[in-house]
């Protein structure tokens, strides 16, 4: 998956962002919905209360932020589906929610292709968390010490958020790519689920990586094993002092990230998208959203055309059907 990282502003003449505001008032409704797949408070409403104020100025419309959790982030999907293909609702989703929710929750009857992709706003790395008690000091050792569990039936304990979903997929690809049985143990969020790490109930976890776990792990009350950056690139300033996993001797070509982007029915019609994507670009070159992203531990997302959109959002979607299909992973 590649980082999609960029501190580059967004550059355009004075003359080019005033056609570009006219063009969006002329082609949105008066009101956007910005659609968080999660109830407010957490990480992805964070996200979009940082957007919403700066795409309003660069649309020229007025945004809003609503929340509807549940279903995987079906219901919150399923309603910017079923409301009119005009650009008022927006989709604020990840391949948890796009991708992944479809394969593994029977529940869930839309698919990726339902939806079009705008632009990506943000990208969060990705880094092993081990509990302090775990004879692993790097994935070296991790790997080694899953496959001699494994083969003597004890296999070491994963956590995730939940069954099918990103973390989850992560873990059981780590295990299969590595050759060793891992036991899945599923929380209902990450808090809980660091928690338990820091507790030494769960061996180790695959997760988004947070400002509150490396004060855990400085304390030595948890340990980072490495990040899953690509080999010999260089991590975001929260993770510089650990080492991808993709440098190691044992494992490689395991490069992961998570990025949350915003996106429309698929039959929304162009002059809608080309607005939408103008006005996204825009906020992508917002010092004050640069800075806040940052904040949150998460990296800016480089801008895209909305044709490198598309071919993104189609490679992710193979990629993940590729790894649910071999892990196995069934709807339930």
């Amino acid at each position: 998956m590649s980082s999609l990282i960029s501190r580059r502003t967004v550059l355009a003449s004075p003359f080019a962002l005033l056609g570009g505001m006219a063009s969006a008032q002329a082609s949105l409704p008066k009101q956007v919905n910005l659609m968080v797949p999660y109830p407010a408070g957490g990480p992805s409403d964070a996200i979009a209360r940082l957007v919403d104020k700066p795409l309003a100025k660069a649309a020229g419309q007025m945004v809003i932020v609503e929340n509807l959790g549940g279903v995987s982030g079906a219901l919150a999907a399923q309603k910017v589906l079923s409301a009119p293909a005009d650009g008022g609702y927006v989709f604020q989703g990840s391949p948890n929610e796009l991708i992944l929710a479809p394969l593994a929750n029977a529940a869930v009857k839309l698919r990726s292709e339902d939806f079009r992709p705008v632009q990506l706003i943000g990208v969060a790395p990705i880094a092993i968390l081990a509990r302090k008690g775990l004879a692993a000091g790097h994935v070296d050792e991790l790997i080694a010490l899953a496959r001699k569990a494994a083969a003597d039936g004890k296999p070491l304990s994963y956590g995730s958020v939940g069954v099918g979903s990103f973390y989850h997929v992560l873990g059981a690809h780590f295990g299969q790519t590595v050759g060793a049985t891992l036991n899945h143990v599923p929380y209902k969020g990450v808090a809980p689920l660091v928690q338990d790490i820091a507790g030494e109930q769960v061996d180790f976890a695959i997760v988004v990586v947070t400002p509150g776990a490396i004060a855990l792990a400085e304390q030595g009350r948890m340990k980072v094993l490495g990040t899953l950056a690509p080999a010999g690139k260089p991590e975001v300033a929260l993770l510089k002092a650990y080492p991808s996993i993709n440098d190691s001797k044992t494992l490689h070509d395991f490069a992961f990230n998570i990025w949350t982007g915003y996106f429309v029915r698929k039959d929304t019609p162009e002059p809608v998208v080309q607005a939408l994507h103008a006005a996204l670009t825009q906020v992508l070159g917002d010092a004050g959203v640069r800075g806040q992203l940052e904040q949150l531990g998460m990296m800016v997302a480089s801008p895209l055309s909305l044709a490198e959109a598309s071919r993104h959002y189609e490679a992710q979607t193979a990629r993940f059907r590729a790894i649910a299909k071999s892990i196995r992973l069934e709807a339930q």
